[in-house]
């Protein structure tokens, strides 16, 4: 059986969606295939970002990820926005959620740590959402 995709989407791919895209990968890989895009790419995923993945999880995203627009990445069944206080990226999906999250990028370790949290919550609960 094929496992559901979900895609993280969101502006730029270069933060929370790429967050997300790899704790998709390390917490629930079992149940869905994890993939995140954007409208834009920006030529690297965000260092804070990294640095944080890399010191908490042992993820390094550098390796296993890169930015992508949406047309890089198969259809896919779920679509979750990260809360683009723009207008969202599109994308044809199964089921569509958004986050809400608000951006990090050039805030305090202790606030990019809050939102990785808050991802790392947000993916288990999809896992079992998405398991049922």
């Amino acid at each position: 059986m094929n496992k559901p995709k979900v895609a993280f989407i969101c502006v730029h791919n270069s933060c929370r969606s790429q967050i997300a895209e790899a704790l998709g990968k390390y917490l629930a890989s079992d149940v869905f295939e994890s993939y995140s895009a954007g409208t834009e790419t920006k030529p690297q995923i965000n260092q804070d970002a990294v640095r944080l993945m890399k010191q908490i999880y042992g993820i390094d995203m550098e390796k296993t990820q890169h930015s992508k627009v949406l047309s890089d990445i198969p259809p896919v069944d779920f679509v979750i926005t990260m809360g683009c206080n723009v207008k969202c990226p599109f994308l044809p999906c199964r089921e569509r959620f958004d986050w809400g999250l608000d951006d990090p990028t050039g805030a305090s370790d202790e606030v990019f740590i809050e939102t990785i949290r808050k991802i790392h919550t947000k993916i288990v609960e999809l896992k079992e959402y998405i398991a049922q």
